[in-house]
């Protein structure tokens, strides 16, 4: 919507004739924000300016690269994604390398009489040899202590270890699977949050500019108004009354003017806060959409579209998988495992290759826990009971989204039927104005009159502005409560 604009006090503008020429530079568009909703939109623009929907779809695609809040939950996804690597892993062979260097000192000995044994045989060899003239060729022997550790040793060799039968493993991944999906679905929904809010911002930006332009454009002819009875006061035409009346409407204009200046801003930084850029960074300015049409709403549809493709419910559905799946994971630990074990090195009290320092092994290892004090129970009863919370959960957010898509629809229909109000009522303050204008030409109303017909002209089209872009809101509020339309997430 063009803000009107007066040259001076006595309604010199034909506001009909401005209309119309805003209505041949008009560029339609269509802005379809649900699937059996048509919303055809009509948009003022000059040759510079784009389309609305076009400039949304660019701020939005911004939004999506930059905003920290999606950021995050990629990085979320990211690690959904590395704990199902590591799951998947676990099926594959590990092989690994350990290496031990050990210095003993001390323990127990082991006495061998090797002495006491031998030497009775040996002394009887002996004696036999000096019998025959011969000398004597066995020695004694004492007795020898050994120790039981080693004063050094070492133990090197890679592990090899496979799983045979672990079905834990296979209930593992697809937890992280489904835990993956939940985390995809999370960051979906952050995703249309963050459509949905840049779209709204941007409205409410677009709304508060065009407020602003109201308010100037009044604040001029309201400027006017008090120079002109401020003339005719000098020259003794009125009474001081009329341009201390004229005052009193440019300051409250004045102040109101200041409201809208502010609003302006807080609407620009909001929209520049979830683009994730410096606050006051200047927007692309649009015209307003002169005409919003629909079709009328199925709500036994809408809700049962949102119930389909809600990310939150889809999300919820992952989790419960996940749920299901963990159920498994603790039955699976009172189950047998078995793996295959090779181990293969070098072992010795230095360190060295060949005979004597290689050696290699293979084994088969089964563990299979029996018995766990009732931990076992335990694990499987508190996964069911998760498993049941979040079913609970996610019927309770069905029966919110429900309510959601109702309480959308309900405004959607309201802003839409009340646009058409507030255009009548545009169209009727205009007239109304115009014809006070003539009228205080004329001299046939006083200032009063006149500067009542003024206030209700300005209401009127602030109302119109704000009941035109509430229009817009509630659809895109419509839109996102349905699940409806397409979100690129980066």
């Amino acid at each position: 919507m063009r803000a009107w604009r007066h040259s001076e006090l006595l309604c010199r503008s034909d506001f009909t004739s401005d209309l119309k020429n805003v209505g041949r530079k008009a560029r339609s568009t269509k802005l379809v924000w649900l699937a059996m909703m048509l919303l055809s939109v009509s948009i003022t623009a000059s040759a510079q300016q784009r389309p609305l929907q076009t400039v949304l779809d660019d701020y939005i695609a911004e939004a999506m690269r930059s905003n920290l809040a999606l950021q995050s939950e990629n990085y979320s996804v990211e690690e959904a994604k590395a704990s199902l690597d590591a799951a998947r892993a676990r099926f594959l062979p590990s092989l690994g390398l350990s290496a031990r260097y050990t210095r003993n000192h001390g323990g127990r000995d082991i006495d061998f009489p090797v002495g006491d044994l031998l030497n009775p045989v040996y002394s009887t060899l002996n004696s036999m040899l000096a019998a025959q003239g011969q000398p004597a060729q066995f020695p004694q022997v004492e007795n020898q202590s050994i120790p039981l550790l080693r004063e050094r040793e070492q133990d090197t060799h890679l592990e090899l270890r496979q799983p045979l039968y672990a079905p834990a493993i296979s209930a593992g991944m697809r937890v992280q699977r489904a835990l993956l999906g939940a985390s995809e679905q999370q960051r979906l929904g952050v995703a249309r949050q963050l459509k949905r809010d840049v779209t709204v911002a941007y409205l409410n930006w677009l709304q508060a500019s065009e407020a602003v332009q109201i308010v100037t454009s009044t604040r001029e002819l309201l400027t006017e108004n008090l120079r002109i009875n401020r003339s005719l006061f000098n020259n003794g035409k009125i009474t001081e009354d009329q341009p201390l009346r004229a005052t009193a409407e440019l300051l409250s204009i004045e102040q109101q003017l200041q409201e809208s200046r502010d609003n302006l801003t807080q609407a620009q930084s909001y929209v520049n806060f979830l683009l994730n850029r410096p606050l006051d960074t200047p927007l692309e300015a649009n015209a307003a959409p002169a005409e919003i049409a629909t079709q009328a709403l199925d709500l036994n549809q809408l809700r049962q579209q949102a119930s389909e493709q809600r990310p939150e419910l889809k999300q919820l559905e992952q989790h419960i998988v996940a749920a299901n799946e963990q159920i498994k994971v603790a039955r699976f630990d009172a189950w047998p495992t078995l793996l295959l074990g090779v181990d293969a090195g070098i072992q010795g009290d230095k360190y060295g290759f060949g005979s004597g320092y290689n050696y290699s092994s293979a084994s088969l290892l089964l563990n299979w826990k029996f018995y766990a004090g009732g931990g076992l129970d335990a694990q499987v009863n508190g996964a069911k009971a998760q498993a049941r919370r979040l079913q609970a959960q996610r019927d309770n957010a069905d029966a919110q989204i429900a309510l959601q898509v109702q309480q959308a629809a309900d405004r959607y229909r309201t802003a839409t039927a009340s646009l058409v109000t507030a255009q009548a009522r545009a169209d009727a303050a205009r007239a109304a104005f115009r014809i006070a204008g003539r009228k205080r030409d004329e001299g046939a109303i006083n200032q009063a009159e006149f500067l009542d017909a003024r206030a209700a002209l300005t209401s009127a089209e602030l109302n119109l502005n704000v009941t035109r872009y509430a229009a817009l809101i509630e659809a895109a509020q419509l839109e996102y409560a349905t699940g409806a339309g397409v979100v690129s997430v980066r």
